[in-house]
């Protein structure tokens, strides 16, 4: 499973990076998806959030059999699945124009996460009903969690510069 908890690191980071370098002029103009977003504001959130992916990570390698981190994990996997289809892939074909992450969400996050939760279904290490809850739940967290970042980090990047 170590294996494939790489490539999830992997696909995320550059999901993440695919937006970092986009998202924020792609917001300026797509008010219907994405409220418009600064540039500094943006990367901290990215960094944080894909922080909080890497220390999901870190810790299942750590303490597998531990089911409350195994459920943030592949709440964390299920998330980003569902990110790739709302709002990236919907925001593309509703505004007929690229929104950046689409490629990385559908080419890599879609499959390598769906492998890995299909292993954990297939190893009985979780449920249909597990993998729906936990998705839902760390799903939320995150939602939660950018318009803050977005605050904090506007608020730091504003106090350096």
């Amino acid at each position: 499973m170590e294996d494939f908890i790489i490539l999830f690191l992997f696909a995320i980071t550059l999901h993440n990076l695919e937006e970092a370098l986009w998202l924020p002029t792609w917001s300026q103009h797509s008010s219907k998806f994405h409220r418009p977003v600064g540039k500094n504001e943006f990367h901290f959130a990215v960094i944080v959030i894909t922080s909080l992916a890497y220390l999901s990570s870190f810790l299942y390698l750590c303490y597998p059999n531990l089911t409350f981190i195994k459920y943030i994990l592949i709440g964390f996997l299920g998330s980003m699945v569902v990110n790739a289809i709302f709002p990236h892939l919907l925001a593309t074909i509703l505004l007929k124009r690229y929104a950046p992450g689409v490629v990385t969400g559908v080419l890599l996050n879609i499959p390598i996460n769906s492998l890995i939760i299909l292993r954990f279904i297939q190893g009985n290490e979780i449920t249909i009903t597990g993998l729906i809850l936990s998705t839902i739940i760390v799903g939320i967290v995150l939602l939660s969690l950018i318009p803050v970042l977005f605050k904090v980090g506007k608020s730091i990047t504003q106090q350096i510069y």
